[in-house]
């Protein structure tokens, strides 16, 4: 039986597992079972793209399961392999939320969107106006896809993106650092360099990068996943409401 020092990043979650006399397994996976989830992540997306752009395929399948492919290596590989190589997500990834833990994510979210508002500012006086990728596609289907889509979009940037993104970044590759005793401040500077990195765009990296150091903060704070997927869902829900909205000269 492993003692709650042995999980630094979700320490309420294995010390109530113990406290019900679970008997916990030391975990078999690390930063390479991390580097294996972003890797096929990349791999997947571009497995789906090559046969949608050869067909010509509509923008909304396109979008849709372009974005849904990368998601199976994302959040599929982690809490597979915790509850392979572990004890699950729940005690190995700090998978729960309560009414405390989500008090801190929409905190936390504020928090981010606030930061993010300082630096697209910045960020758009010096290299002009821009916007994101999936807002780029969201304003497409706006125009030439039915409403079911966007809206189907929309519900997969605000709920399955911060759901899906969070696994991976602030859940397994957040908790291999610490396995490894990477202290918490070093673990959630790499782990947001990593997610804002893996968007692949370059223009918004330092936007993306101090929300991924909120997400990493509260998650050490609460040791909570649920608290990160939270907080990230309240700072991608406004931009959501926007495309569904349809506000004029205004893209996520």
């Amino acid at each position: 039986m492993l003692p709650p020092a042995d999980y630094p990043g979700c320490p309420v979650t294995v010390t109530e597992a113990l406290e019900r006399g679970a008997v916990l397994r030391a975990p078999r996976w690390g930063l390479g079972s991390a580097a294996l989830t972003l890797v096929g992540a990349i791999v997947l997306g571009i497995l789906a793209a090559v046969p949608l752009i050869a067909l010509d395929a509509p923008l909304a399948v396109t979008a849709i399961v372009g974005t849904l492919f990368p998601w199976v290596a994302l959040a599929g590989w982690p809490l597979f392999v915790t509850q392979w190589k572990g004890n699950g997500p729940r005690i190995d990834l700090g998978f729960r939320l309560s009414w405390s833990d989500a008090g801190w994510g929409v905190l936390a979210g504020f928090v981010g969107l606030l930061f993010a508002g300082i630096v697209a500012l910045i960020t758009q006086a010096i290299a002009g106006d821009f916007s994101s990728a999936a807002g780029d596609v969201a304003l497409e289907l706006r125009d030439d896809g039915p409403f079911w889509t966007l809206l189907l979009f929309a519900v997969m940037i605000m709920v399955g993106a911060p759901i899906v993104e969070e696994i991976a970044f602030r859940g397994l590759l957040f908790n291999a650092l610490r396995k490894r005793g990477v202290g918490a401040v070093l673990t959630i500077i790499i782990s947001a360099v990593a997610f804002s990195a893996f968007h692949f765009e370059p223009i918004r990296f330092f936007l993306l990068l101090p929300i991924g150091l909120v997400y990493g903060w509260v998650r050490w704070k609460t040791g909570s996943l649920g608290a990160a997927m939270v907080a990230h869902g309240v700072n991608n829900a406004p931009a959501a409401l926007v495309l569904l909205v349809g506000i004029p000269e205004v893209t996520p």
